[in-house]
């Protein structure tokens, strides 16, 4: 029988047009968790982050101010406002292509990961609304129900390929025909551990990497309302980063083929 495969999705940048985390800062700023200063302060970074691309330097700059910023937060607040605004927040930035392309995985039998060095309480719930099978997230540390600040696991660099080598001696996954999609010159790591990988959107470096290496670069641009395409998935357990199980499609991402994946 033929070995099971995977396709391994980053998020932001990737299946969403900006950082996930960075994208509730309207609704937490509602929801009393930060002031109008550090609302600014956020879109400056999602603004940085979106035209300086996400080079190592980068993204430890957006660690530090994550790690400042949500230090004290009330977890439960964090997943209810989650909960309440994820379709408002994530519909208008959600790529179709990328859409396109989890359905046509699916279709093929492959399960969908997404591996995201955002935060598990954000990036869980859109891995729900997506359908995804599995989500490796970063874990921010939580001592009597409000974040610390500190990280307990950061899903970055290196990291994200150690995860879906252990999902797949789980899983019994052939990486060798898996797939892997990322926007960032610091999942090289993660495109290396498959034997499809593919860059999309691609940062100036990692632009270079795949031309020389030869990967096939895509371009996503078009976004989606999801729920007059996607039923909403059955009501269960949230699913956990690292998770080895996950939960299953159950046929939420079975509508029209818009794209056709090399190979699937």
């Amino acid at each position: 029988m033929a070995r099971a495969t995977a396709a391994f999705f980053d998020l932001d940048k990737t299946i969403i047009a900006k950082s996930s985390t960075l994208a509730f800062s309207k609704p937490f700023q509602a929801g009393g968790l930060i002031s109008r200063g550090a609302m600014l302060r956020s879109a400056y970074a999602q603004f940085v982050y979106l035209v300086g691309g996400a080079d190592h330097d980068q993204m430890e700059k957006l660690r530090s101010f994550m790690s400042e910023l949500t230090a004290g937060w009330d977890v439960a607040t964090v997943r209810e406002i989650v909960a309440d605004t994820l379709h408002n927040v994530v519909e208008p930035l959600v790529y179709d292509e990328a859409v396109s392309l989890i359905e046509e995985h699916g279709l093929a039998g492959r399960d969908i990961v997404i591996v995201s060095t955002s935060g598990a309480d954000v990036v869980e719930p859109i891995g729900e609304l997506l359908g995804a099978d599995t989500v490796v997230a970063t874990q921010m540390e939580i001592v009597d129900g409000k974040y610390t600040g500190e990280i307990s696991y950061y899903a970055y660099g290196e990291q994200k390929a150690v995860a879906i080598r252990e999902l797949a001696e789980q899983h019994g996954y052939d990486l060798a025909q898996c797939y892997a999609y990322s926007d960032s010159i610091t999942d090289v790591p993660m495109l290396e551990a498959v034997g499809h990988p593919h860059a999309v959107n691609p940062d100036r470096d990692l632009r270079k990497v795949a031309t020389e290496r030869g990967w096939p670069i895509l371009v996503f641009s078009r976004p989606v309302a999801l729920r007059p395409r996607v039923p909403l998935p059955p009501t269960k357990p949230t699913l956990t980063a690292l998770a080895l199980g996950g939960a299953a499609l159950g046929g939420a991402l079975w509508w029209g083929s818009r794209r056709r994946v090399d190979g699937a």
